[in-house]
């Protein structure tokens, strides 16, 4: 799948480009129906809400269920990265994320490079983010939240947040908010929400500046990110555990476009449970070749 000129324009103006109905009912059936087994199991890759048993995060489905396993070397969600970057990607992170009906808590603001950058030692921006929808998104049930054109600022400053939420993150400070979203357009479109039917996509920029609300309605929320990098921007540390940042940096080859529905083979090593190696932690630099 490649993007158009206009496409490609309206990714350096704004950050992010939305594909409604990207993936057919059909489709996102069969990633919706394994979404309860991921979730239902007592492991380090469900994050679990502050004060509930609902689940805000799941990592590495790619890595434990087939679908997802799929749905990671999709053409249509792997290739507009490659075009972009113009270069191959491997799946730097693979999150489905809960926001589900009444307890889905928030996300801060934040970028998501700050946190591939502090954490990963990710040496440039060159990744990028991919969500496609497994459940409608509507005003009323936690829609993500972009500031248009805040990914041009680069890197901002942010603090590492261990409280607000079950789960930890840099977050960008209100002032600077205000700023982005005034120089965006203020009330008229400094904040935009892509909402659209369940099998919808975004690509946004790992600089783009993002939040979501809470979910207080009856209705589930919940979204597949896919973080793809180029193969040389590869991480440089191993400070948070394989299953939540990935450290195989094999390039991804893309299945045929019909793979969701067709059960071509592809492996699934932690079917099983994590390993002892998915948990370790280190604080060192990688040892790197260059070509």
């Amino acid at each position: 799948m490649k993007l158009t000129p206009e496409q490609r324009a309206q990714f350096e103006r704004d950050g992010y480009l939305f594909f409604p109905g990207h993936f057919s009912p059909e489709e996102t059936k069969v990633l919706t129906e394994a979404v309860p087994d991921l979730y239902s199991k007592r492991a380090a890759f469900n994050v679990r809400e502050k004060g509930s048993d609902a689940v805000r995060t799941n990592f590495a489905a790619h890595l434990i269920s087939e679908p997802f396993a799929r749905l990671a070397r999709h053409p249509r969600m792997v290739e507009p990265v490659m075009d972009l970057f113009d270069e191959a990607v491997y799946m730097h992170q693979f999150k489905i994320n809960g926001k589900m009906a009444f307890e889905g808590d928030v996300w801060q603001w934040h970028q998501d490079y700050g946190t591939w950058l502090n954490d990963d030692l990710m040496p440039t921006e060159r990744a990028m983010n991919v969500a496609i929808f497994l459940d409608e998104v509507t005003e009323h049930n936690g829609p993500l939240m972009f500031i248009p054109g805040s990914h041009r600022k680069g890197v901002v400053d942010a603090k590492h947040d261990l409280t607000t939420t079950s789960y930890p993150l840099w977050t960008v400070d209100n002032d600077l908010i205000r700023q982005l979203v005034d120089r965006a357009g203020g009330k008229q479109g400094g904040i935009v929400s892509p909402k659209g039917p369940a099998g919808s996509m975004i690509l946004f920029h790992s600089c783009l500046v993002h939040a979501s609300g809470s979910n207080l309605s009856p209705f589930n929320r919940v979204a597949v990110y896919l973080s793809l990098c180029a193969v040389s921007n590869h991480i440089r540390r191993h400070q948070r555990p394989e299953y939540i940042a990935h450290r195989d940096f094999t390039p991804i080859e893309v299945l045929p476009d019909d793979c969701l529905l067709t059960p071509y083979p592809v492996e699934v090593p932690w079917k099983d449970g994590l390993p002892e190696s998915a948990l370790r932690t280190s604080p060192d630099l990688i040892e790197t070749v260059e070509a």
